[in-house]
């Protein structure tokens, strides 16, 4: 009996399965390049960029390795009306998924003994948004993390991306990106993170890419904030005796052909569902394009068959899949009970693939297990939020300035509690003079 194409599996196995995605090899291999780049520049960036092909040797025939706004502009005016519409609408739907998360923040005063204490939002100053470009060049990234790092008010914003295709060049210009860095890899994150040629050094790197690419993200944090480090995509299907057959295999292809290291996974409470769906594997997967791709995934995830909606709610918060999609009769009623995922897609017309594609939320998303304890990429990503005190009655402050001398005291810090002691002795006219620069409650 031929094995499986998509294996069955427990679910400690599947759980287990969550891999760091950062290997030893890769993080030793991306060192020396992150190295050279960070204290060679731009001269080392451009070596690396021959060595591994972003770009022919300087001074040939070949593409630039970087595009300034005009350039990236003139992409898109030679873009086809079709292909630009199309981009345009996408944009505008990141874009107004982004703009409303940005409304859902506010600032926050809360009075405070003799004053206020208040939070304010602001954006970073410089982000590094990168789109892989490899085997698939993806400008639906260079859309996801670009528009978004704009609507969040970034004041400069670079993208990095292999072998650009003109899609890509002209989703950076859709984007309002400054620029975009023909070069991918370790060498790619180091000149964001560090400045190469016209790139200043960045305040954060978003976006996914490869093996090489997340392992310099993991060497650069510290230097700069990052949003995550992503491992190979996943997609867990959660599907009863409802489902069709052919849409959840097609489902799982969608996600299969990714990367062959790709987890595809069906938690099902129909016992015959995952037979019927093996069918359909092999059906869809005679005629597929990436079918090599795609069954190197199916093997590495797998099926599991649950007794009941609990034990597959069970299974799917102990998976915490990057994307979880419902194919399920009550999928709204199910939704909430849910509690570990990147992002989730409810009932059977809502594609993980539309996710993909630009329905608003963004598609950069926590990997193997991380789900548990962190979101996806979002407009929040590119914010900090940065609190200020102020004190404009000494009088009434008493209470506030006489706890903190306890509490310098009560650590071993004199000197913390000698620094608000002579608020408590100084004259109150001095203490209570305005802080100037600083709104008033």
């Amino acid at each position: 009996m031929n094995a499986r194409l998509l294996p069955l599996r427990s679910v400690p196995e599947l759980a287990r399965r969550r891999r760091d995605p950062v290997s030893k090899q890769a993080l030793a291999e991306a060192a020396p390049i992150v190295d050279a780049v960070r204290t060679g520049g731009e001269a080392a960036l451009r070596e690396y960029a021959e060595r591994f092909g972003d770009v022919r040797p300087e001074g040939g025939a070949g593409a630039p390795l970087f595009y300034d706004r005009a350039a990236l502009r003139e992409a898109l005016a030679r873009l086809p009306a079709g292909d630009r519409a199309r981009l345009e609408r996408v944009a505008e739907r990141i874009r107004g998924f982004a703009e409303a998360q940005y409304r859902a923040l506010c600032p926050v005063a809360v009075s405070v003994p003799g004053g206020v204490a208040e939070h304010q939002i602001a954006p970073v100053e410089r982000a590094g948004c990168y789109a892989p470009g490899g085997r698939y060049p993806l400008p639906s990234s260079v859309l996801m993390t670009a528009v978004t790092a704009r609507v969040a008010g970034v004041r400069d914003v670079w993208v990095a991306s292999p072998k650009p295709q003109a899609l890509s060049l002209a989703a950076a210009a859709m984007a309002g990106a400054d620029g975009l860095l023909a070069a991918g890899g370790a060498h790619a994150i180091a000149a964001l993170a560090y400045g190469a040629g016209p790139i200043a050094p960045r305040d954060i790197i978003v976006g996914p890419g490869n093996r090489y690419v997340t392992a310099a993200k993991q060497l650069v944090a510290g230097a700069v904030a990052i949003d995550m480090l992503a491992g190979p995509s996943e997609l867990t299907v959660f599907a009863d005796d409802g489902a069709d057959p052919g849409t959840v295999a097609a489902d799982l292809l969608a996600q299969a052909e990714h990367d062959p290291d790709a987890v595809p996974v069906l938690v099902a409470l129909d016992p015959r569902l995952p037979d019927r769906v093996e069918t359909e594997l092999t059906r869809q997967l005679r005629d597929l394009p990436s079918a090599a791709i795609a069954r190197a995934a199916l093997a590495n995830g797998g099926v599991i068959v649950v007794a009941s909606l609990d034990e597959g709610i069970a299974a799917c918060d102990a998976i915490a899949p990057e994307h979880l999609q419902l194919e399920l009769r009550d999928a709204a009623a199910v939704a909430p009970r849910l509690g570990h995922y990147g992002a989730l897609f409810v009932g059977a017309g809502a594609a993980e693939v539309l996710g993909d594609y630009g329905a608003g939320p963004n598609h950069v998303l926590p990997t193997g297990g991380t789900a548990r304890s962190t979101g996806g990429l979002s407009v929040y990503t590119f914010l900090r939020v940065r609190t200020w005190l102020r004190i404009d009655d000494p009088a009434a402050a008493r209470p506030l300035l006489e706890d903190a001398v306890w509490f310098g005291r009560a650590e071993g810090l004199e000197a913390h509690a000698r620094a608000v002691e002579r608020r408590l002795l100084e004259e109150p006219d001095r203490m209570a003079r305005p802080a100037r620069g600083f709104p008033t409650p």
